[in-house]
């Protein structure tokens, strides 16, 4: 892996003479249930690393706060307004492009950061030669086919976040599965009636499954992030 961290300026400088893709993974900081705080950045950050593996291909830093409004009556879930988001990602862009990365792959870690992948087509359209890939990776075909095909009632702060690297020490699981909730309710909702109507944040689904569940879905969620890196880019 190469993490943007463990290189100088002028490695990167060097890289860039004979690679221009880079991978920019995008996070959020807001309630999941009893797991961590930073699901959104942990997760996007390690697809990110392990997609790359030995390529050499930079990994930046995640963004580690999103759009996350309804989530404000949960206490360590702060959020950005759709447009500073969107201003923060369009300085990103505008930076990467002119240090000479011209194939960026956005490895996103939260729905609500969706507003993204919209800027992302339309600032691509003002900068010919760019290409910006916008990656959801739990709801991409092959992850999505197999959190259904290990249990259909999952969404956030649900099973199906629940990695061995998202859990927090000593936070004990319930050992239940909660009834899906309605999304269309919840999505009308102000945030301190969306917290009560929440409860502990789990949208619905057992709150964790066994490890080989988990990692087999995060052997697919590998396979399917480097292929988007490795491949289906225009020819420049």
């Amino acid at each position: 892996m190469t993490a943007i961290e463990q290189m100088n300026w002028m490695q990167v400088e060097q890289y860039l003479k004979t690679d221009d893709r880079c991978v920019l993974p995008l996070g959020s900081t807001e309630q999941h249930a009893y797991l961590s705080l930073c699901v959104d950045n942990i997760l996007p950050f390690k697809l990110a690393q392990d997609t790359v593996g030995d390529s050499g291909v930079p990994v930046f830093p995640v963004l580690p706060y999103g759009i996350t409004p309804y989530f404000r009556a949960y206490p360590g879930s702060p959020g950005l307004r759709v447009q500073t988001y969107l201003a923060v990602v369009r300085d990103l862009l505008d930076g990467l492009h002119e240090q000479g990365f011209r194939r960026i792959l956005m490895v996103n870690g939260h729905g609500g950061n969706t507003p993204a992948q919209g800027f992302a087509a339309e600032w691509m359209a003002d900068h010919p030669g760019t290409q910006v890939k916008f990656h959801n990776w739990w709801n991409a075909p092959g992850v999505w086919a197999k959190v259904q095909a290990t249990d259909s009632n999952a969404s956030h702060a649900s099973w199906m976040e629940n990695f061995p690297w998202t859990r927090l020490e000593g936070v004990e699981m319930p050992d239940e599965e909660k009834a899906a909730i309605d999304l269309n309710y919840m999505r009308l909702l102000h945030p301190k009636a969306l917290r009560e109507y929440l409860g502990e944040g789990n949208f619905g689904g057992r709150f964790q499954r066994p490890d080989e569940d988990m990692h087999a879905i995060w052997a697919v969620a590998v396979a399917e992030t480097r292929a988007l890196l490795e491949g289906g880019w225009a020819e420049s």
